[in-house]
């Protein structure tokens, strides 16, 4: 049977190379610490998720950034200073092995500050995860601790899920800022419109 856990033993699972189940600001995700790429391994097994379709990962905030060795280019920082913490994922360059450790087939990773205190919180104890939906690959994402149970329990992957109430937000949107041009790649919380308008 899925545990549910509190925030303490949620970091103490992720640092121990769990996967766990957490609320977002939008909706509720599935974990891995990146310092343990074996927990990274098995979100994709967990999901049935493609290897092709790299995880993003969320982080305390901004700052947080440099320890994993990436620098935010002007037009990131714009877009950060504007909707960070928020539901905003950018795709920016990273270094070659955090790249490969997410399943990207480029030097780039997507990246997120969540708008939820305690999630934040605990970031702040446990660093950056690989996080993504809380659903099987292509099924509508849980928003709830008991949707997350029914959805995978009994699937070894999964440690636990902390329960913080229901979480039923629109998805990020995601904006790929690693070439010359932006795109969109994800139409969620804030609309292509708002996020261009920041970039001109």
């Amino acid at each position: 049977m899925t545990r549910r856990l509190d925030v303490a033993e949620a970091v103490a699972a992720l640092q121990r190379g769990e996967v766990v189940a957490l609320p977002t600001d939008t909706v509720y995700g599935v974990a891995a610490s990146l310092l343990r790429p074996e927990a990274v391994a098995a979100l994709f097994t967990l999901k049935r998720r493609p290897e092709s379709v790299a995880l993003p990962i969320v982080l305390e905030g901004a700052d947080a950034l440099v320890k994993l060795g990436i620098t935010l280019e002007e037009r990131a920082t714009r877009l950060a200073a504007r909707y960070w913490p928020g539901p905003l994922t950018m795709v920016v360059s990273a270094p070659a092995a955090l790249a490969r450790l997410v399943r990207s087939s480029r030097d780039v990773v997507g990246v997120r500050v969540p708008n939820d205190e305690t999630l934040r919180l605990l970031l702040h104890d446990s660093g950056p995860l690989a996080l993504t939906s809380a659903n099987e690959h292509g099924a509508p994402p849980c928003t709830s601790a008991a949707e997350v149970i029914a959805s995978f329990d009994g699937r070894e992957e999964l440690f636990g899920v902390f329960d913080d109430g229901v979480r039923d937000a629109e998805v990020s949107s995601v904006i790929d800022l690693s070439g010359p041009d932006p795109r969109v790649l994800r139409h969620g919380a804030i609309s292509e419109e708002e996020l261009l308008d920041v970039l001109r």
